[in-house]
């Protein structure tokens, strides 16, 4: 595949943008670094008028094609790495890299994987509850002030993947087709239910565990076959827990009925 070409397998994602002038810079940013695909997601998208003119004429294909998604669960769920922007730490966070080194860490995947890196509201970012569906977070780092403008963070992120393509050694060796965001949560789904039902997971640690398992299981970067086995295992103990359920229940109403 052509260098170039591997920039059309990243997208753009905007979530709850507060400004229609930021999805247009964004989208004139995004097209001079060779990046063709923008997203939103919002209750609604503003005037495509008011983010075209910030786009110009040159970026004006990328705003017709925006989407507008209701949820960034929605909007993610054919993305096999995911990339969210943040300047907040917590202690529940991924390990945050600057944009140059996500984009030489993400450069093998891109033949064969659609990348998404997810920007926050300009006022706030990214919640922890939208950095869940993230494998990956990315930091710029600055001198003392944190803050950026959101079309100045999406132009030094899309730069650094701009430059990490064109410069790429062709030696790279590629990596597998990962597993899909939509295959992923599929996954974690079935494995909190599963947790669940042996009480592994409690009021008070839900959130740690579920958090915690999600880092470890993007750490090691699961195929769609991979997804598969523990879905098929996660089911599988569930109804093989019910079975033994019902039969403790029968057991139970007999030695009722001989009392």
């Amino acid at each position: 595949m052509n260098k170039t070409d591997l920039l059309s397998h990243i997208s753009i994602i905007l979530v709850r943008p507060k400004y229609a002038g930021n999805i247009g810079a964004a989208a004139r940013i995004a097209w001079n670094m060779g990046i063709n695909s923008l997203q939103v997601v919002g209750s609604e998208l503003p005037e495509r008028e008011t983010i075209a003119r910030l786009a110009t004429h040159n970026a004006a294909h990328i705003v017709e094609n925006i989407t507008c998604y209701s949820t960034l669960k929605e909007a993610l769920s054919p993305f096999s790495v995911i990339i969210g922007t943040t300047a907040r730490r917590g202690r529940q966070r991924l390990t945050e890299k600057s944009p140059r080194e996500i984009a030489e860490s993400v450069l093998p995947a891109l033949a064969e994987n659609r990348i998404a890196i997810v920007f926050g509201p300009e006022d706030c970012g990214l919640t922890n509850e939208e950095l869940k569906y993230c494998q990956l977070l990315s930091a710029i780092p600055t001198a003392d002030f944190s803050s950026l403008n959101l079309a100045q963070a999406v132009a030094i992120h899309c730069y650094e993947f701009y430059y990490g393509i064109i410069h790429m050694q062709r030696d790279v060796s590629p990596a597998p087709r990962l597993a899909s965001s939509f295959e992923l949560e599929s996954m974690y789904s079935c494995l909190q239910e599963s947790l669940t039902h042996i009480h592994f997971l409690g009021d008070k640690n839900h959130l740690y565990w579920m958090n915690n398992i999600r880092h470890f299981f993007g750490r090691i970067k699961l195929t769609s076959k991979d997804t598969n086995i523990i879905r098929k295992v996660c089911r599988q103990f569930s109804a093989h827990l019910k079975t033994e359920r019902n039969r403790d229940d029968e057991h139970k109403t007999i030695r009722g009925k001989q009392s």
